[in-house]
Parts: C-alpha cells; structure tokens; sequence
C-alpha cells in the first residue's frame, strides 16, 4: 500500500529542543498490520489525523492536571507506552459498575489505553499518566465521538494527592460558596 510518508510535528514536548512527530499514514498502517488489526487503506489517513487529535487533547488534560502543581510551561513527555490490551484498575471498575447497572453505567471497555511519562524539568520529577481513549455513538451527522480519561497513575504521594484534590474540588468549592467554611 502506498501511503503518505509525511509525519507530522506535534505539540507535545520531548525534550529542550525539540517535540515528538506522529506516524506518517505509511507508518500507521504498516504497525497496523503488524498487530494484525484489520486495516481499512482508504480510511488510514483519517486514523492518524483521529490519532494525532486525540493525543493533542490527552496532552492537553495532562497539561490541566500538572497546573495544580506545577505552573510550568516547560513539561516533556519523556515515553509513552500503549497498552491496547491492558485495562486500567479504573476502567475494570466502571465496566463491573455497567456490568451490575447497564442503565446507569457504559459497558464498553475503552477501545485503548496509554501509559504516558511526563517530567517536569524544574525539578526533574518524572510522574505516570494513564489515558483511557473511549469511542461513543456518532453524532446525527456521522461524526466519531471519543472521551479520554486523562488522570496521574497512583503510584506516588504527590499523585495521589493530586487525584483526590480533584475528587473533592466541587465538595469544597460548594461548601465556600454556601458559607460553611
């Protein structure tokens, strides 16, 4: 299959001097039949460009997540490794709670899962990021609809704090503003 071999430069840093490029089409297609995915030639171009927006939005969670802590503009995404295979602890959660109340709850797995480092070069602190990519129905117009779960994995204080800091935001934030605190 002859496919575009043009990548493209991201956003997301990898380092000082330079930021990570996507697969180019050829690129994407040929990991893809590696993999033994089926691989649709004619549709391969919109997978990357899919692929290259939703890390960008991925990048941008992570991003909203480090400015609780670190105000910095200067993170990297030092690796990143996929692991379509694997599900995170919190996505077996929610499809056991789809499992006990499909009504209430989505029982579709995420359809990928990423496992991405970010450092954070003020201090050289390197922390884990899980990113679940979920597929929703399409919209009227055919249009894919897609949700991350972006979040620190737990596997430092500092992370864990973070996670609960954003479980409890609107507890708190509810409680100022109604004047119990």
């Amino acid at each position: 299959m002859d496919l575009p071999t043009e990548r493209e430069t991201s956003s997301i840093p990898r380092d000082a001097a330079g930021r990570w490029e996507y697969p180019s089409p050829q690129q994407f297609y040929n990991a893809l039949v590696r993999k033994g995915w089926e691989t649709p030639e004619e549709h391969v171009e919109t997978m990357v460009q899919i692929h290259n927006f939703l890390n960008e939005m991925a990048w941008d969670e992570v991003k909203r997540w480090e400015d609780q802590v670190n105000k910095s503009e200067d993170l990297q995404l030092v690796k990143f490794k996929g692991r379509p295979g694997e599900l995170s602890p919190k996505a077996r959660f929610w499809l056991f709670a789809g499992w006990l109340l499909p009504m209430r709850f989505n029982n579709e797995p995420p359809f990928d899962r990423h496992d991405w480092v970010v450092r954070r070069p003020s201090t050289g602190e390197e922390v884990r990021y899980v990113i679940d990519y979920y597929s929703a129905p399409p919209l009227s117009d055919g249009s894919p609809v897609f949700s991350l779960d972006v979040r620190p994995a737990l596997d430092s204080v500092s992370s864990i704090g973070m996670r609960i800091r954003a479980a409890t935001e609107g507890i708190w934030k509810d409680a100022r503003e109604e004047g119990r605190m």
